[in-house]
């Protein structure tokens, strides 16, 4: 398996997230992997949540690259698709100044209705960024077939779940949140790719240069 490779220089990311915690659960590892490099410039836009689910994730993003740029909507959860023209406005705001070259961000068949508006609006806002879509697990039962994967250590995976446990407390009591899943799905997803964890995204276009 022949390894893609993201340019050498200063890198500009931003993820967009539905909620608090997406983002750190559907790439807080490769966000750790990227943090290694010195010449990273990290942007992180969050559409809904409550303040106190907000500044979970804020203290997450700040250990995993201190200096993140975070922006906070407070647009109501699970009601994305009603409110369209609000979080596309937020977007093309961000967009007047961010001007990423990697996007990571939902996919866009995603079962949550949250997840699959932004996995499609981020695509017409950044159309001159690599975009790698991201997976949730949920019990919806919607993971698919992944066309590219970000390599992990077994310590990169586990500080990936240790940050999940301290910095979101609020979500220690539902069902899905357990270190065997997300550890699963990324031992899953390693094998897949011969590493030993992973994390797995969906790539609708990327240009080739020959």
């Amino acid at each position: 398996m022949d390894a893609l490779r993201l340019p050498d220089g200063p890198l500009e990311v931003l993820c967009v997230g539905a909620h608090p915690d997406d983002v750190e659960i559907g790439c807080g590892g490769t966000l750790l992997r990227l943090a290694e490099r010195a010449d990273l410039s990290l942007t992180v836009a969050l559409l809904t949540g409550t303040p106190d689910r907000a500044a979970e994730s804020e203290e997450a993003l700040q250990e995993i690259h201190p200096g993140v740029k975070t922006h906070f909507a407070t647009l109501p959860d699970g009601r994305l698709p009603t409110h369209w023209e609000a979080a596309k406005e937020h977007l093309e705001d961000l967009a007047r100044h961010c001007r990423p070259q990697l996007v990571l961000t939902h996919r866009v068949d995603d079962a949550h209705q949250d997840h699959r508006t932004l996995g499609v609006m981020v695509t017409t806002v950044w159309r001159d960024a690599l975009v790698l879509h991201f997976e949730i697990p949920k019990w919806d039962g919607d993971m698919g077939a992944p066309s590219h994967y970000v390599g992990l250590t077994t310590e990169q995976a586990r500080r990936k779940v240790d940050l999940l446990n301290r910095h979101f407390p609020s979500q220690h009591g539902h069902d899905w949140w357990d270190d065997e899943v997300f550890l699963g799905l990324m031992r899953l997803r390693g094998m897949e790719c011969r590493r030993p964890y992973a994390e797995a995204f969906y790539v609708s276009k990327a240009l080739v240069e020959l």
